[in-house]
């Protein structure tokens, strides 16, 4: 092959959609936790995260099995942030479970994915609450606004891995 369709070949791939981060936390209001890898529980969320465990904050009204937001998501709502609210963004203080690259998440809606060897399915975007703010300081909430992430649920379990690719597996 010679170094130009090499290079070509390698720039393709560069860009597929994948899971970047993954983030549990035990109890509502407690510490996230990233992990590189993780048991997804089928219609459960992933295993000892609050949700799946029935432990989080907006467990009786409004709890997601999973919440995941896009790099593009955390990018748009960094603009305007002090440096320390951004950093935060970064270490998983915008409390959603996966972070996905090079895939915005409105392109997953009505859609069903595998991430890993678990498939998700799209249910309902995820805004920010004034809950957020109190955790995790003020302003995130309005900095993450209408690009604050989405809920999904776990069709099919199992493991998933930091830098495992997102694929669409039906409309």
């Amino acid at each position: 092959m010679s170094l130009l369709n090499k290079l070509f070949s390698l720039s393709r791939y560069r860009d597929l959609p994948v899971l970047k981060a993954i983030y549990i936390a035990t109890a509502a209001g407690t510490e996230m936790q990233s992990v590189d890898r993780i048991q997804a529980l089928e219609q459960t969320g992933l295993d000892g995260d609050r949700y799946s465990v029935a432990r989080g904050y907006w467990q009786v009204t409004e709890a997601c099995q999973v919440t995941l937001i896009s790099q593009d998501d955390l990018d748009k709502a960094k603009k305007g942030l002090s440096d320390t609210l951004r950093a935060r963004l970064d270490t998983g203080h915008h409390r959603r479970n996966l972070v996905i690259s090079h895939l915005k998440t409105r392109d997953l809606q009505d859609k069903t994915f595998r991430i890993g060897d678990a498939i998700f399915r799209y249910h309902k975007p995820r805004p920010p609450c004034g809950y957020l703010d109190k955790i995790e300081g003020k302003g995130l909430g309005g900095a993450l606004g209408k690009n604050s992430g989405i809920c999904v649920t776990v069709v099919s379990g199992g493991v998933i891995a930091v830098g495992d690719r997102v694929e669409i597996v039906r409309a």
